[in-house]
């Protein structure tokens, strides 16, 4: 179909609307196919609004601002300005009044004669409102002039009924259609793209303030730089003067010493010259020759004195040397590399973070921050100012909300940052990160924290293969290459791993055999392992070598080792004699620790950081590198439950493997400086089965001996 529509339209405001009511014409309900629904609109006349509203009842001429103003009667009727001057005109006379042209009510004539009468304000601004739109054309069909062009929402298509037959659809579609008179549709989408352009608008101007607010902040941000400027060079400026205040200074109070030392000599010789002219005055007079002779030998005298004069006692030398050390040059290369003018490209809202991997209470996790510049480029340098602010949302407990907590944050000056941060508690958080004061996309970053600590890697499983144990019961760490060695006691063997739990190989000694060792410990020279059956304990290196092996006599069950390398000493605990021996690096012994009640059934023993010595049985106490003992660090009660491993780490923290008598098994974190339990590991979703000994790496995991699953497990713990 072809349908050629010229057409103008106009939205109507709604003080135009409110007074037509009286003028709606209603379009009736049409079927234009069996599933076609022709929806109910309004068409206003144009002529019709014009005629009876913009249009004088008596002179029937449109108003306007002139000579057809519309004056407001008392009796609420309109009628320009022209009408009621020839009404006046012809009716006052002596009477000051005419009646109403419409509803021939009596009116009065105010002071300044008709033209005094207010205006119609409703009229004018209907006037004002109208000569702003534009007349309105209804579509029609090029074909058949007098059919109103339609329009179906559901198709998007215009039509006219009489070119389609009917129906615009000729696909055999049981939906139904939405139709409307098409002037109507023209109406909707110029609201809709008025609505989309004033969106679109509203969005650009706040953009634009955007910009005019970096504008200033650009602005700001150059004052303060130059101000910085003068004020360091100023602070130079004044150091310079100080000092050259200084080196003249130096320079008038030697000079003034040498001046005072050769002014001295002047007067010095002034004054004997006086004195030998005194002496040779009326000498030609002199006839005397003892006289002469005596004046002589004075002469005499004086000129061998003046020989001791005729030298200063001071020299002239004075001079300033810049020569004496590189002074200048430094100066030179120091002032070339003094201050920088730091900016950046990066464009905040493109750049990302990411969560590096579970947040857990209590340990210190990080959101890795990568920046871009306005092309998507990544940056290769740092610098900028990061901001980052983590709040709690909601909680797991019943207080909620709105906890901040500190965020720190590393600079990797290659264009990634590191904000790292400790949750107190569990729940939903979220991160605020800004560079340069502006927020960066999906911001803020949203993420569950949980109070679980699972194992972020596990290994081996029953059995003597090469990934297998057998009744694991210690485990140590080598800080120099951070290798494991775990004393896999039911293979007779030590197990020996990498950081990342990769195997590397077994280690096998005659000091293993019997299926007795229970303690293993790093020494200077290699391993020391203990044996309880043949009360030996046997020091061997990497390869299995042995280096040395010594018992004692006093032994009755040498349950574990610990070796403190501040001194070299080796400490065993034993069960039998409730205590702990501690001998020198040779196997001499040098002193015990405890006697008969104090331990009930050591677990285990390890070092602190001072030479401390720490043993954990039903309790944790404390020892100084002596044997004196100084304090109970954490004590829960007798009967409640039982320690596994210790071991303390290099910030004086304290971690133990603990089993209950309802089953419950976790690591605890102690504090060895006030005596608090920082956090439980409590392997959530890979529970611990008779936990035994453990050891710490230099970046905050805790390897676990799991004695009941034949396996070690790694923990993040800090």
């Amino acid at each position: 179909m072809d349908c050629d529509w010229p057409y103008s339209f106009t939205k109507l405001p709604a003080p135009v609307i409110c007074h037509l009511w009286m003028y709606r014409t209603r379009l009736g309900e049409r079927m234009v196919s069996m599933n076609s629904t022709l929806v109910e609109t309004v068409s206003i006349n144009y002529e019709d609004f014009n005629e009876s509203f913009l249009t004088c009842g008596t002179c029937l001429c449109m108003y306007d601002g002139q000579e057809h103003t519309p004056k407001l009667l008392q009796c609420s009727h309109t009628v320009c300005l022209h009408c009621l001057t020839r009404i006046a005109a012809s009716q006052t006379r002596d009477t000051g009044s005419f009646r109403c042209p419409i509803c021939r009510e009596l009116i009065t004539i105010p002071r300044g004669g008709v033209s005094a009468l207010p205006p119609s304000f409703l009229v004018n601004q209907l006037l004002d409102l109208m000569s702003r739109q534009r007349r309105e054309v209804i579509p029609k069909c090029s074909v058949h002039i007098n059919q109103e062009l339609l329009f179906c929402e559901t198709c998007d298509t215009v039509f006219c009924t009489l070119c389609t037959g009917g129906s615009h659809n000729d696909s055999a579609n049981s939906c139904e259609h939405t139709i409307i008179p098409f002037s109507i549709a023209i109406k909707r989408m110029s609201e809709i793209l008025l609505y989309k352009a004033n969106d679109c608008i509203s969005k650009l101007t706040q953009a634009q303030e955007g910009v005019s607010a970096e504008l200033g902040k650009l602005d700001a941000a150059k004052e303060a730089c130059i101000e910085k400027v003068n004020e360091t060079f100023r602070h130079i400026q004044e150091l310079m003067d100080q000092r050259k205040q200084e080196i003249l200074d130096s320079v008038n109070s030697i000079c003034a010493e040498k001046r005072r030392v050769l002014e001295e000599q002047h007067s010095l010789i002034e004054n004997e010259k006086n004195k030998v002219e005194q002496e040779c005055q009326g000498l030609q007079y002199q006839v005397e020759v003892r006289n002469i002779t005596q004046r002589i030998e004075i002469l005499s005298e004086k000129l061998d004195a003046t020989t001791t004069l005729g030298e200063p006692r001071e020299n002239a030398f004075l001079t300033c040397d810049f020569n004496l050390n590189d002074s200048l040059e430094q100066i030179q290369q120091h002032l070339c590399v003094l201050g920088k003018v730091r900016t950046s490209t990066t464009f905040p809202s493109l750049c990302t973070a990411q969560l590096e991997g579970e947040v857990v209470v209590g340990i210190e996790n990080c959101v890795n921050l990568a920046t871009v510049d306005y092309h998507g480029n990544a940056r290769k340098t740092g610098g900028d100012p990061v901001k980052g602010e983590l709040l709690l949302v909601t909680t797991d407990q019943s207080g909620g909300g709105e906890e901040s907590v500190p965020v720190r944050i590393v600079d990797g000056d290659d264009g990634s940052y590191k904000l790292y941060f400790r949750a107190s508690k569990p729940g939903r958080y979220g991160m605020k990160i800004t560079v340069i004061d502006r927020p960066i996309r999906d911001n803020p970053l949203y993420f569950d924290v949980t109070e679980h600590n699972n194992p972020i890697a596990v290994y081996g499983s029953r059995g003597s293969g090469k990934d297998e144990f057998m009744q694991p019961v210690s485990v140590a760490i080598d800080e120099r290459d951070q290798t494991v060695y775990v004393l896999d006691t039911g293979n007779s063997r030590i197990k020996v791993l990498s950081e990342s739990f990769e195997f590397i190989k077994h280690v096998t000694n005659e000091g293993l055999l019997g299926r007795s060792c229970t303690g293993i410990a790093i020494s200077n020279e290699g391993l020391i392992v203990v044996n309880w059956r043949t009360k030996f304990l046997t020091e061997i290196t990497t390869d299995g070598e042995t280096i040395k092996s010594f018992t004692y006599n006093a032994f009755q069950e040498p349950i574990d080792v610990a070796v403190d390398k501040n001194y070299g000493h080796v400490l065993v605990a034993d069960n039998g004699m409730s205590c702990v021996f501690v001998f020198d690096a040779e196997g001499k012994i040098l002193f015990q620790v405890g006697k008969k009640g104090t331990f009930s059934l050591i677990s285990s023993i390890s070092v602190g950081p001072l030479g401390e010595i720490v043993v954990a049985d039903s309790r944790v106490q404390l020892f100084s590198a002596k044997g004196d003992f100084m304090e109970i660090i954490y004590d829960e009660g007798k009967g409640k439950g039982r320690y596994g491993g210790i071991v303390v780490d290099a910030e004086n923290r304290v971690l133990l493997t603990r089993t209950e008598q309802k089953g419950r098994t976790y690591v605890q974190v102690l504090s060895l400086t006030d005596n608090s339990l920082n956090q439980c590991v409590d392997s959530h979703d890979a529970k611990l089965k008779r936990p035994s000994g453990l050891a710490v790496t230099q970046d905050n995991h805790v390897v676990v001996v799991d004695l009941g699953n034949n396996c070690v497990k790694k923990y993040r713990y800090w």
